[in-house]
């Protein structure tokens, strides 16, 4: 192989590493571009972010997650309160995936937490995590810690649905 095939069949073979797929026919879910982060080094707890994606023709939902990394693994959103204040807090129904379409687990948004960490979140890192969806089951994936990387657009997004 010349150096140019090889560079494309690794960045395919890049590309399908960072899909993880669930489900039949009839409930498919995919995940891409995961990453995990803590706020510093000694944060007790952390989070991941990535992008849910419904190849069915029917709604689906994020209902659970989990991971041996924390002792408590919990989907997490940002709301606003009466001052203005952005707060976390859990989502116990959790986060719906339309058929068809898409929804992006993101800083400043919907997220996986990860609470009571049992070690530090280190840069380069490999994070096994569990994703439990209403139809498609469970999906499992590793979700890469990247500590350096800044939100999209430069700031903290304050939405949920993908763009």
């Amino acid at each position: 192989m010349s150096i140019k095939q090889n560079l494309l069949a690794a960045a395919a073979l890049l590309t399908l590493a960072g899909t993880a797929w669930a489900g039949d026919d009839t409930a498919k879910i995919s995940v891409t571009d995961p990453y995990a982060r803590s706020s510093t080094a000694n944060s007790a707890s952390g989070a991941a972010f990535m992008v849910l994606n419904n190849g069915s023709d029917q709604d689906d939902r994020l209902i659970a997650a989990a991971s041996d990394i924390a002792e408590r693994v919990e989907l997490h959103t940002h709301v606003e309160d009466t001052n203005g204040v952005m707060k976390m807090r859990e989502v116990e129904d959790g986060f719906p995936v339309a058929a068809g379409d898409s929804h992006e687990l993101r800083r400043g948004g919907d997220h996986v937490m990860f609470l009571g960490l049992k070690e530090p979140l280190e840069n380069g890192d490999i994070i096994p995590l569990t994703l439990t969806f209403e139809r498609a089951g469970e999906v499992v994936i590793e979700v890469p810690v990247d500590l350096e990387r800044k939100p999209a657009g430069g700031g903290m997004s304050h939405g949920s649905k993908g763009n």
